[in-house]
């Protein structure tokens, strides 16, 4: 998993995979390349970006020929970008692959939290999307545009707090993890979570002893239902709940042991006349939709707090607020925004958060693989975001009770690609498979998903296509 670097480790940066917080580029780039990177990570939650190391990590330095002069990058953010990211810069001294002493620079972008951050030479906009610089179109620009006005909550100051507010225990977590044994407040003035002696609404939330105090929308609720669905009045069927108000890494701790303790196990009988035992869903699948509605939550939304209902045959969580106007429901699992970059950034240092997008595609992985239906997203009311995860669990005994391997000999599995894996994995767990549902799936176009199949009827015959022509809006592939 990856996560934002907390210091400036050459060593590191020369051998860290480039990812949604760093990147590397040689000191041969032009303004235009730097200028692309410097409006993508301020556009995003910030990053690092390194110059003198090439992609490959070889570390170049400034003294490479065709090289360029440092002043040139450290005034990259004025002289390319408007309007002008926060951008701190620091020189590392090293040595470089020609045994030379050198120099890398390192540029810490700040996330932009007010405006996007353009291109001067063009105009042109990007955002840090996992661990590439893209350019937006224009109706991505707009929405990029109209989605910061949201992201200046987490900044705003939060009245009669103070240092006296923060819970050290926690504080003193995220010290170790930064390395650092400056002062509490001095941490949290550097980090941008204090301004003025009064903690920022990010601060709070991340660090005070009790945020809801200050914002009684910032608790998590958890509640246990008998039966499927919610009774009021004599019939009230709530057989658990409970509240959590502390700081977020501490509120993400305790309710993943809570919902932990109340996960129900199954027994089946397995093709070996062995009983096995499943969980009522897989861990990552419910841990993430947590974590997701804890990060990316809407904290400016006062009516409402984040729920999480767990009943017979469904777990739901709701986040208040609407989703980020950068992200759908369509393209979530491809799309990566934060509404709260500093409280991504920092939830991803203390090891909660999974980038890369990792976390929305693989949920749908892991349902998928414990033979359950897909997750369900949805927006009610357009006022918050809701995860359904069915656990379907007599559905999924029935299946579970044959495995794949008695459809198929281990060495036919070995011989198949991941995509066709894929396709066979799905086609046994549903029932069947279209084109549509594998390319969302592994994430490719309907095109490759459509190779993909009719490669399984070709070779071998593992995949029979249904349907009453090939254009039918209806048509399928099942096991032979």
């Amino acid at each position: 998993m990856q996560q934002p670097i907390a210091t400036n480790d050459v060593v590191l940066f020369s051998t860290l995979k480039e990812n949604q917080y760093f990147d590397r580029k040689s000191a041969r780039k032009d303004d235009r390349e730097i200028a692309k990177h410097i409006s993508a990570f301020a556009n995003a939650a910030g990053g690092k970006l390194v110059v003198g190391i090439e992609d490959n990590g070889e570390v170049t330095g400034f003294r490479r020929n065709g090289a360029r002069d440092i002043e040139n990058f450290e005034r990259a953010a004025l002289a390319t970008c408007t309007p002008t990211p926060i951008v701190h810069r620091e020189r590392i001294s090293v040595v470089n692959s020609s045994g030379e002493d050198d120099l890398v620079l390192v540029l810490d972008i700040e996330p932009s939290t007010s405006h996007s951050v353009a291109r001067m030479s063009d105009g042109d906009v990007f955002l840090r999307q996992n661990d590439k610089s893209v350019k937006l179109n224009r109706e991505q620009v707009i929405a990029l545009e109209f989605d910061k006005g949201q992201r200046i909550f987490e900044d705003e100051l939060v009245k009669d707090s103070s240092i006296d507010d923060v819970d050290h225990e926690v504080l003193d977590r995220y010290k170790e993890i930064l390395g650092t044994e400056v002062s509490d407040e001095q941490v949290l003035r550097s980090r941008r979570f204090m301004r003025d002696g009064k903690l920022t609404v990010a601060g709070a939330l991340l660090f005070a002893q009790d945020p809801s105090v200050m914002m009684p929308q910032a608790r998590v609720r958890i509640l246990r239902y008998d039966g499927v669905k919610m009774e009021t009045g004599e019939r009230l069927n709530i057989t658990k709940e409970r509240c959590f108000c502390g700081p977020l890494p501490k509120v993400i701790q305790g309710a993943y042991e809570l919902i932990s303790s109340m996960l129900r196990e199954f027994q089946f009988l397995g093709p070996d006349g062995k009983f096995q035992t499943v969980p009522e869903y897989p861990e990552f699948a419910w841990f993430e939709g947590l974590v997701n509605a804890v990060t990316h939550r809407d904290y400016s939304f006062r009516g409402d707090y984040i729920r999480i209902s767990m009943f017979d045959d469904r777990m739901e969580i709701i986040s208040p607020g609407a989703l980020p106007n950068i992200v759908t429901l369509d393209n979530m699992r491809t799309t990566r925004y934060s509404r709260n970059p500093r409280i991504a950034r920092t939830l991803v240092e203390f090891g909660w958060v999974r980038e890369l997008n990792e976390g929305v595609q693989r949920i749908y992985t892991e349902m998928q693989n414990s033979l359950l239906g897909d997750p369900v997203y949805s927006e009610p009311g357009k006022t918050k975001v809701q995860l359904t995860l069915e656990n379907n669990i007599v559905a999924r005994t029935v299946r579970r009770s044959e495995a794949l391997e008695d459809k198929m000999s281990s060495e036919a599995i070995a011989s198949l690609s991941e995509y066709e894996l894929a396709a066979i994995r799905l086609a046994f767990a549903n029932g069947k498979v279209t084109a549509r549902e594998l390319a969302a799936h592994i994430g490719r176009d309907r095109r490759t998903a459509n190779r993909v199949l009719s490669k399984l009827i070709e070779d071998g015959g593992l995949l029979e296509w249904h349907g009453s022509s090939p254009t039918d809006p209806r048509q399928f592939y099942k096991i032979r």
